[in-house]
């Protein structure tokens, strides 16, 4: 087993710019599986009813949508309790957005994009990222933790893989069941050694302006470990 007691910094081949297109969507639709065996989205549904309150109407920008299945959870819970969400979704890899329009029924109203979610205009409530942070370079996430510190209004959200013997054993084992791309096989390990712990959290906080005491650091089920920021 590899050495989990540092974050590896190996590169994960979903983020070659030449990976083929059609692989690439594969690979997000195989991960999105993999998800739903892991209630990805779970995390980020108890952050929002916890921070959205009696609230009836709120902007939530996903950084790093992917497949865009957390968006489309989001979306389900909202119209569920009758709220107006407005979902826009963000991510560097144009290639993401042919995976998620493709995925995603015409009844659920998700504006995706693609681009660099500093370059956004409008003014959010929520900013979330799911699975997104671990492939930032140390520099990239500093500008992150910043940038959702500063710029949403009601509170934020990093939900990412738990750094986990357990879950790095045993991810292969899930991912043969599933029979998912072998670029999901492989990188999806990767993440987890590339993946953070709780004091890996409560060392970057402090370095980006940010007071332990403003976030919440929760291990979510399953494997999942957040930092949550709620404001008021």
């Amino acid at each position: 087993m590899a050495n989990l007691s540092i974050r590896s910094r190996q590169e994960e081949q979903m983020d070659a710019p030449d990976l083929d297109p059609a692989i690439y969507e594969r690979v997000l639709h195989d991960l999105a599986r993999v998800n739903r065996w892991t209630f990805t989205a779970w995390p980020t549904i108890a952050f929002l009813n916890r921070a959205v309150g009696s609230a009836r109407h709120f902007r939530l920008l996903d950084v790093g949508f992917g497949d865009g299945d957390v968006l489309r959870a989001v979306a389900r819970w909202a119209k569920r309790r009758g709220i107006e969400a407005e979902l826009i979704g963000v991510d560097l890899n144009e290639k993401s957005l042919a995976a998620a329009r493709h995925a995603t029924p015409t009844d659920l109203a998700i504006d995706y994009r693609a681009g660099d979610y500093l370059d956004q205009p409008e003014a959010f409530d929520f900013i979330i990222s799911s699975q997104v942070t671990h492939h930032m370079t140390d520099a990239q996430l500093m500008t992150f933790l910043h940038h959702m510190e500063v710029h949403a209004r009601r509170g934020w959200l990093i939900c990412d893989l738990h750094r986990h013997g357990f879950a790095h054993w045993g991810f292969p084992i899930l991912a043969r069941l599933l029979r998912v791309h072998r670029i999901v096989r492989e990188d999806g390990q990767l993440s987890i050694a590339r993946a953070f712990r709780a004091d890996d959290w409560a060392a970057l906080l402090p370095q980006a302006g940010i007071r332990l005491d403003q976030v919440r650091i929760v291990r979510r089920f399953a494997f999942r470990l957040c930092v949550e920021r709620v404001r008021g």
